[in-house]
This record gives C-alpha cells, structure tokens and sequence, in this order.
C-alpha cells in the first residue's frame, strides 16, 4: 500500500539497490512524512513507488540529495517504519523495469506483518538470521522457499510454525541495513505472493 492508500500493481525483485539514511521525521495528523538522503535521489520523480524496507512508498517531494514519501498509519501499525528514527538507515529497491532481469522473486512491496530476529550466528564467512513472528494471521514459510526480510529476497531454512532462518553473504550484510540487527529488533516480512495464493485456495475464502 503506497502514501495515498492505494495498491498498484507495482513489482519488485528484493534486490536492494541502495541505502537510505533518514534525515527528517515529520508528523501531519497520522501520517509520518520521511525524508530520506540516498544516492538515488537523483533519479527519483515525483509519483514514483519505491521499497522502503518492503514497504512500497510514493515519492512525494524530491531534489538533488534526498527525497520525501509518506507514510499512512494503516502503514505504520503494521510495518517497522514506525520505530524509524533519524540516522537510521533503510534499504532501498526501485520497482523493477518491464525490461529489466529479474534476478529475486516476485515482491509486493505489501508487507504481511513484522518479525523478531533472535539470534545472528555467523557462520563460515557469513551469517544465519534467526526470525521469529506469530502466527495468528496464518502465514507461513517453506523450506528453501522465498521470503522477503526488509525488503529483501532470502531463501528460507529451518523451516517451523512461527520461525525461519536464513542465510546472509557478505555482499549483502554490507549493503543492507542486516550489519545493523541486533536480537531483539523487529523487521517487515512479505510472504511468498505464489504461497499465499495456493494457501488462499486451499482454505477458501
């Protein structure tokens, strides 16, 4: 759901792009306006969706160094963005162009609900991100399926009611907010979109 509470048909891929960092945070009623600074500013137009941490957001301002979205409060109940705070950084991912590779899975930008990491192991080089999340809204994971962690397409382990891991290479600890977590903080999930259908169907409506 964008600022204006509208559900595009937008696609992303769970690629991050880049990193925000948070310059201004700015009530109007319940709304939250966040400028951030990020070097895809510049390429930025007003109107334009972009992947905050999973959340597809509506550029409504922009200059040379930074660019303002807004988030509802639909939005900020249900994702992390409403524990952001100035400094922080976020990951970024423009949507995917019709011509573009499509090198993750298919991402929303339709956060499902928040999850606690408990633990960050690392392993061999690289880390394993232990998460946990409940599981009242029905939602769940598969082994070795797709799972969209901040805004980032990751392949599922450890597969269990309410719990998952996955695995962070280098590359991606670096270039994402994951150098950040620590246990105890919470991020936004989205579901696998073909999971979630085939789910739907089997339940019924």
């Amino acid at each position: 759901m964008d600022s204006k509470g509208q559900k595009y048909r937008i696609m992303f891929t769970g690629i991050i792009e880049a990193l925000g960092k948070v310059k201004g945070i700015t009530e109007e009623g319940s709304n939250i306006h966040f400028d951030i600074e990020s070097p895809l500013a510049s390429t930025l137009k007003i109107d334009q969706s972009l992947s905050h941490n999973g959340v597809c957001l509506t550029v409504v301002a922009v200059n040379t160094n930074e660019y303002r979205v807004t988030a509802i409060d639909e939005t900020l109940q249900k994702t992390n963005l409403g524990k952001l705070e100035v400094g922080d950084l976020v990951n970024l991912e423009r949507c995917m162009p019709s011509n573009g590779r499509f090198d993750g899975h298919i991402v929303q930008g339709h956060v499902d609900q928040v999850a606690e990491l408990l633990s960050v192991d690392s392993v061999d080089g690289s880390w394993v991100y232990t998460f946990s999340y409940k599981t009242d809204e029905g939602n769940i994971t598969v082994e070795k399926g797709s799972i969209c962690v901040n805004g980032t397409s990751l392949t599922c382990f450890n597969s269990q009611e309410g719990l998952f891991s996955v695995a962070i290479i280098p590359y991606t600890y670096e270039n994402t907010n994951f150098h950040l977590l620590e246990p105890g903080d919470s991020v936004n999930l989205e579901f696998d979109i073909i999971g979630k259908y085939i789910q739907r169907v089997l339940k019924g409506y």
